[in-house]
């Protein structure tokens, strides 16, 4: 499968030299076989983290030098792998650990999550650092989520909703298609730190329409959202539910990421 093809969790350091220092990213070559996990970091106002399975790194960006940036990392609102892939892990018991890295100029090396839990081989999870960043305490919050994925289906596409919007209510999720104006409820009462399950859909280019139950009023509407047959997405909800418009970093919004 492509997400195994891919494989980023392999960040090369170089094609040439391993390095050995605990800081540096796991280099693996060819294919693989394991758990896979996608790595969110969603918990508002979150410095630049990255993410540790024990004491191995498995996000950051690719460094040439073998050498730990103190900047670069999981920022607010990014997702690693960005792309329609995940990380690969072998099965088994793991502390995965949300770290500032080593070299940042605050708190280097500081843990403001771990997530105690077991992987599956075969089995298919998303890790979401949520809630509030708390300036004190220094720490965020996290859940994971195991994604039962559908058979690839080549004339329609699978869309569900993950909720990490901490002081959202549990939400309805609805898709209205552009063309047709067909609804389709992707979520019913869907409460913080919890995720749906997948819906079939056909191709097309949807509004994506929040409320609150028994509500027809829109609390968050995203326009044009494209969904391709033979594909797979979540939708997130994600920021402070009570921050509009289109500027601020820590505003209501929809992630659209692709499981593959």
């Amino acid at each position: 499968m492509k997400r195994k093809l891919l494989l980023s969790a392999v960040l090369l350091l170089s094609t040439i030299i391993y390095s050995c220092d605990k800081t540096d990213i796991q280099t693996i070559d060819g294919p693989a076989s394991g758990a896979s996990v996608k790595f969110f970091n969603f918990a508002i106002n979150s410095p630049v983290v990255n993410y540790y399975a024990n004491d191995t790194k498995v996000t950051a960006a690719v460094s040439t030098t073998g050498a730990e940036s103190g900047t670069t990392g999981l920022a607010y609102a990014a997702v690693y792998p960005a792309t329609n892939a995940y990380a690969i892990l072998p099965g088994g018991a793991y502390d995965l650990k949300a770290t500032r890295p080593s070299n940042a100029a605050a708190d280097p090396k500081l843990v403001i999550n771990k997530l105690s839990t077991t992987l599956v081989e075969g089995k298919n999870y998303s890790l979401y650092l949520c809630g509030f960043y708390n300036t004190v305490a220094k720490t965020s919050d996290a859940f994971m989520l195991e994604d039962v994925l559908p058979a690839v289906d080549s004339s329609a596409a699978y869309v569900r909703l993950v909720h990490t919007s901490p002081n959202a209510n549990p939400v309805d999720l609805i898709i209205q298609n552009r063309t047709s104006k067909a609804e389709l409820t992707i979520a019913s009462n869907l409460p913080y730190k919890s995720g749906g399950t997948f819906v079939k859909i056909p191709q097309g280019v949807y509004d994506l329409l929040l409320r609150y139950p028994n509500s027809n009023t829109n609390v968050y509407t995203r326009t044009e959202v494209s969904f391709t047959k033979s594909n797979t997405y979540t939708l997130t909800l994600r920021g402070d539910i009570t921050v509009g418009g289109t500027t601020a970093t820590n505003r209501t919004f929809i992630d659209n990421t692709a499981n593959r």
